[in-house]
């Protein structure tokens, strides 16, 4: 089982960034998936959620209306497209997939920087 993130980096105030999450050794299309983001001495919080199927989505109250999360089911592929980035963004984002039924099927990627700053 793997998921590698990609697609962080170093952005100004206001840019934008497209997170991309690759997994494999699984039947993705069966999979809740996830962002979270977890910055030093803080406890990972939730980004964004978005249900097998893409059927529903959730986001924290933080990026509401600046971040969307989407799936390729044909592709194994999750993103978290990331506009209006503000420095509090700043955090590592990592990508988790949970099992819609099986909640101990629950896998974590290894995380992947995103720095704004000017």
């Amino acid at each position: 089982v793997q998921l590698v993130e990609s697609g962080g980096g170093l952005v100004q105030p206001g840019g934008s960034l497209r997170l991309s999450c690759a997994a494999s050794g699984f039947t993705f299309s069966n999979y809740d998936m996830s962002w979270y983001r977890q910055t030093p001495g803080k406890e990972r919080e939730l980004v964004a959620g978005i249900t097998r199927g893409g059927r529903s989505t959730k986001y924290a109250d933080s990026v509401k209306g600046r971040f969307t999360i989407s799936r390729d089911d044909a592709k194994n592929t999750a993103y978290l497209q990331m506009n209006s980035l503000k420095p509090e963004d700043t955090a590592v984002y990592y990508c988790n997939a949970k099992h819609t039924y099986v909640g101990a099927y629950n896998y974590w990627g290894q995380g992947t920087q995103v720095t704004v700053s000017s």
